[in-house]
């Protein structure tokens, strides 16, 4: 092919002007200090001497803000005898008795906090789950890649991230006749000679010799390792003091962890509790609870952890400018979005132009590109509504059934193995986009593939049984898919970064746990069962580590009683379908919102947690409510979406949102997913796909499974159905897409063809080329090409004497440019 470098010029790159994180004003100018306040929670007692205190110290200014002065101020004990307060606020008991704590500024302003210190000089026996389980947690030692591996690291074994104490004590104290504790001399004991790197460790040095995490195992070891009373407390809660703040970047907050118990007490755990940001490159965390915001504006979480609960502190970050011009405010989601970027001072893009829209909608909804005349009349269009009229006609097209189907179709593992499986896999991909296309309400949709019995053939969704051959399987995908939660975790050991114990693993596992499959009567030669039945056993699971029966249990639900006749997986839809469900509705926008901006208000889609907050929750909640009040209509929750003036704002970013990719100040660009961008290639070049088995002109998005044997799709992406997760659909770029793009004779053949575009082109002498160039940047780009474009195309198809070879140099050039392989 002729080399044509100057075309591929077509679509050029913005170059954006890189401002520095410190040329934006933040929060602003803090005024003076109105004054100080030390921000508490729980009891203000210190019991026993192993107890300690965080203070936490806000300056409040005459802007309103409020800033940590923790490290900043001076501390001054009117018993110095009963407890010391060190300069990062630490306290630290001495002997019994009250004291008074006064923190002064440097500029003079007090506060003052009265504390108590009792059983000081009686020897507490130290909490094995409370005191010395999180040190391990704390300093790595529990983790999946440390002694925390299903089979623990050289020979020692710990339960994962301290979940089951008994499990670690009996391996401390009893395992390998206790030779990791020495009673006699704690500090010589293995247990703290190891991490301490005193002796030779595989996981480095994790302690330094007489800090407080030392000291506290060297006393339980001294007290004979207590294993602690059936009667203790049991931790119900923590609480991170505070929960939220507006930080400047590169600005600190300590933070302080109250853990409150079944008794009513509580205990400052500050120091035992574990901190880990959602987003390192936003937040960095230091052991001792104080973080350090970086040089992006959004928001962060630091997901703190003590034992098996966990809190959230979030850190919300503003970049301070005024935001004073906004696109028009159409819908509750513009409203909302533009709050949020008003608190955190991120000025918007503006609106794309009607060239950019209806090739980003039509692609967004349908999965195809606009026809050269659908373009060319809808940037003619003068009506004021056209925006709302196309997105309405594209969702009651045949392309948005074909394109959501297709996208439902690989997360339902709609998969085919070989061809036995074609009458299952076909039959379920024609239900799911007859259900889409029809406008099934989504619980329904829901219901019919969960409650599926009987054969395939008769009721499609069964196929959905076909690739979950066991209950646990089918809880997971349940969950992950139509709950966002993923709690494959919490089948072996308690969620790490949730709430869920295998409790509530198996409980949600029992509602399927009536469901049995076989090889239909009429189909014997099927590799895999198509009939769905009930065994006629009462619902339940069994715990492995309890061996208790669990009665079936929504998620965060009290566990239900279902009769042996009683199908429950029904009783488990009531319970999703609830209005007062937390996840069910939650999931499905957030999924559909991450559809069309390419991230979801919560990132990952599937993974809901505490621990994982939303970006926007307020948007969150507003979609969520919009969704059950519209009676789960997925159409209009589509239309809804599009018809913000968030989603029509425009992708290039400007130099003040650039770092901007978590709160929808720009349109985020994507790249086109395989199938799509398959049938858009085929669109320009005007040679329709040929799939065996399925009518000549099926598109890629139109397929009903993932056994049709295409390199291309192969090579960028396409998901081959075996995850209930999207990110089975790898939106990466590689160096084999780029050649096949390049140089493959896929690509080539299409371009060669002699009923392709280029060809009919280069035959039609009655059009001057400048008409023809404007109609292949219609069917590319949906736009008009610039004055220079234009005079570049024409200039390289005058100057060549082999006019197909010519148009086929401009449209390989097309589909190499990035405008045409991205959503923008």
């Amino acid at each position: 092919m002729q080399s044509i470098r100057s075309i591929v010029l077509i679509s050029g790159l913005l170059i954006s002007t890189v401002v520095s994180a410190a040329d934006f004003p933040g929060l602003g100018p803090k005024g003076n200090l109105v004054s100080i306040g030390i921000e508490t929670a729980g009891q203000p007692v210190l019991t026993g001497k192993n107890a300690r205190k965080q203070f936490v110290v806000t300056g409040t200014y005459s802007s309103g803000q409020k800033h940590d002065l923790t490290h900043d101020v001076a501390y001054a004990v009117d018993q110095p005898q009963v407890l010391t307060v060190a300069q990062d606020g630490l306290v630290t008991p001495m002997v019994d008795g009250d004291a008074i704590v006064t923190v002064r500024a440097t500029d003079g302003k007090t506060a003052t906090v009265s504390l108590k210190v009792q059983k000081c000089s009686e020897e507490l026996p130290v909490n094995f789950v409370d005191e010395v389980v999180p040190i391990f947690t704390r300093l790595g030692c529990n983790s999946g890649g440390c002694h925390g591996k299903s089979d623990g690291q050289n020979g020692f074994k710990l339960s994962l991230l301290g979940f089951y104490p008994e499990d670690d004590y009996e391996y401390l104290v009893h395992e390998e006749r206790g030779r990791r504790l020495f009673p006699a001399d704690p500090d010589f004991s293995l247990l703290l000679l190891k991490p301490a790197n005193v002796l030779p460790h595989g996981g480095g040095k994790r302690m330094e010799p007489g800090t407080y995490e030392w000291q506290l195992i060297s006393n339980w070891i001294g007290q004979g390792s207590p294993g602690g009373s059936p009667d203790d407390p049991t931790l119900e809660r923590i609480e991170v003091i505070p929960a939220v703040r507006e930080m400047n970047i590169a600005t600190k907050q300590q933070l302080s962890v109250v853990a409150y118990y079944s008794d009513g007490s509580t205990r400052d755990v500050t120091r035992l509790a574990s901190y880990e940001a959602n987003q390192p490159e936003m937040v960095f965390t230091e052991p001792g609870g104080r973080i350090t915001v970086e040089d992006t504006p959004g928001e962060a979480a630091v997901m703190v952890r003590f034992q098996g609960q966990v809190a959230v502190f979030r850190a919300v970050i503003p970049q301070g400018l005024p935001v004073e011009t906004l696109p028009p405010q159409k819908t509750f989601i513009d409203q909302l979005v533009y709050a949020r970027l008003k608190q955190l001072g991120i000025p918007p893009s503006g609106l794309c132009d009607d060239a950019t829209f209806i090739r980003r909608a039509t692609l967004d909804i349908t999965g195809q590109l606009p026809t050269a005349e659908e373009a060319r009349a809808f940037i003619a269009d003068t009506n004021a509504n056209k925006r709302d009229a196309l997105i309405d006609r594209l969702v009651a097209s045949p392309g948005y059934a074909d394109y959501f189907a297709n996208k439902w179709a690989a997360v339902l593992r709609n998969k085919r193995r070989n061809g036995n499986d074609v009458r299952f896999t076909y039959r379920f991909h024609n239900w799911i986009r007859q259900q889409l296309d029809q406008n099934t309400p989504y619980n329904e949709f829901v219901r019919s593939i969960l409650t599926a019995s009987g054969d395939a053939e008769s009721h499609p969704p069964v196929a959905w049984y076909r690739e979950l051959g066991s209950s646990t399987v089918q809880m997971e995908d349940t969950a992950q898919l139509f709950l966002g939660m993923r709690l494959a975790c919490a089948k072996c050991h308690h969620h790490p970064f949730e709430r869920w114990s295998q409790q509530d693993y198996y409980g949600f596992e029992a509602f399927f746990t009536q469901v049995a499959l076989k090889v239909g009567r009429y189909n014997p030669e099927t590799n895999r069962p198509d009939v769905v039945y009930l065994n006629g056993n009462v619902a339940q699971s069994r715990n492995p580590r309890s061996q208790q029966m669990v009665k079936p249990t929504g998620l965060g639900s009290e566990p239900l009683d279902i009769p042996a006749w009683e199908d429950a997986r029904h009783a488990m839809v009531d319970w999703m379908a609830a209005r007062e469900n937390p996840f069910f509705a939650k999931a499905l926008v957030n999924r559909y919102w991450k559809h069309f901006f390419g991230r979801g208000i919560v990132d990952p889609e599937d993974d809901l947690r505490v621990t994982n907050p939303p970006s926007n929750p307020e948007l969150l909640a507003a979609l969520e409510k919009h969704f059950l009040d519209h009676r789960f209509d997925l159409k209009d929750l589509v239309k809804t979406i599009c018809r913000s003036s968030v989603y029509q704002l425009s992708s290039e970013p400007t130099e003040f949102n650039q770092a901007d990719t978590q709160n929808f100040s720009s349109f985020y660009p994507r790249r086109l997913p395989a199938e799509v961008l398959y049938d858009a290639i085929n669109h320009v070049a005007a040679v329709p796909a040929s799939f065996g088995g399925v009518p000549q002109g099926t598109r890629a998005v139109q397929l009903p499974d993932n056994g049709f044997n295409n390199y291309f799709l192969q090579v960028f992406g396409k998901p081959e159905a075996e995850s209930a997760c999207e990110c089975e659909r790898s939106p990466e770029a590689n160096l084999a897409q780029s050649l096949h793009l390049l140089n493959s004779t896929d690509v080539q053949g299409r371009l060669q063809n002699g009923s392709g575009r280029a060809a009919e082109f280069a035959r039609d002498q009655e059009r001057k080329d400048e008409e023809k160039v404007t109609e292949l940047y219609l069917w590319a780009f949906s736009r008009n090409p610039a004055p220079d474009e234009l005079k570049l195309v024409t200039d390289h198809i005058a100057a060549s004497q082999n006019k197909q070879q010519a148009w086929e140099d401009v449209i390989w050039a097309m589909l190499n440019a990035k405008e045409f392989q991205f959503l923008r």
